[in-house]
């Protein structure tokens, strides 16, 4: 049985994964006490994707691995990057930031497979395509150096999937699944915004949608 550890936790409406950034603006109280003792004490703390509804019970913790700007009142602007995923047993209410008792769980191990190394390929070039189609322009020419795990997660944690798909992401103990999985949902990305855009063009040429329907006989 993994042994238990405590640590900070900071509920957000943000899904994290291992190795990606993740820029903050710390401007609560708490979360500025929390913040300025994880940085005295070279500490993690724990994201959890959390909405009006629920707080997830599983997460990555994050590493400050740059203070951005600090401003007069005490907020700051950092940036973090994700480390170890973790499930929560209990929460610890003991100071004025939440915490939560975790134990930490990763990938199973896989072997990397030549088709694995094609699907791979696959998904960066469709990282490339949604980006272009969304006006993005993000560099992955180095992604290939890699190893295939982080590559999953690059691939899990691009911008055009919801906070739930991400979360399914992170809660997947199988590096093959999630590249697999990520690539099949890159497709159907790609798929709704090319038609997206295509009913902006109608709908935007003349106003009237109507007109370039063809009429039935």
């Amino acid at each position: 049985m993994q042994s238990e550890t405590t640590i900070p936790l900071f509920p957000l409406g943000v899904v994290l994964l291992p190795a990606m950034v993740l820029p903050l603006h710390i401007f609560e109280e708490r979360y500025k006490l929390m913040i300025g003792e994880c940085l005295r004490q070279d500490k993690e703390f724990g994201i959890v994707y959390a909405d009006d509804k629920e707080t997830m019970e599983k997460g990555c913790t994050a590493k400050t691995i740059k203070v951005i700007k600090r401003y007069d009142d005490g907020r700051m602007d950092i940036l973090t990057q994700g480390q170890q995923r973790f499930e929560i047993k209990h929460l610890v209410d003991d100071k004025a930031y939440l915490q939560a008792s975790v134990v930490y769980f990763d990938d199973a191990e896989e072997k990397k497979t030549k088709d694995l190394d094609k699907l791979i390929s696959v998904g960066l070039e469709l990282l490339k395509e949604l980006d272009r189609l969304m006006g993005k322009s993000t560099d992955y020419g180095l992604a290939s150096n890699l190893d295939f795990k982080t590559i999953s997660f690059l691939m899990a944690y691009n911008d055009g999937f919801t906070p739930t798909e991400k979360q399914g992401f992170l809660e997947m103990t199988s590096t093959r699944e999630r590249i697999t999985q990520s690539v099949e949902l890159l497709k159907k990305k790609i798929e709704i915004t090319k038609i997206s855009r295509e009913i902006k063009k109608i709908t935007g040429g003349n106003g009237d949608i109507r007109k370039r329907v063809p009429k039935t006989p």
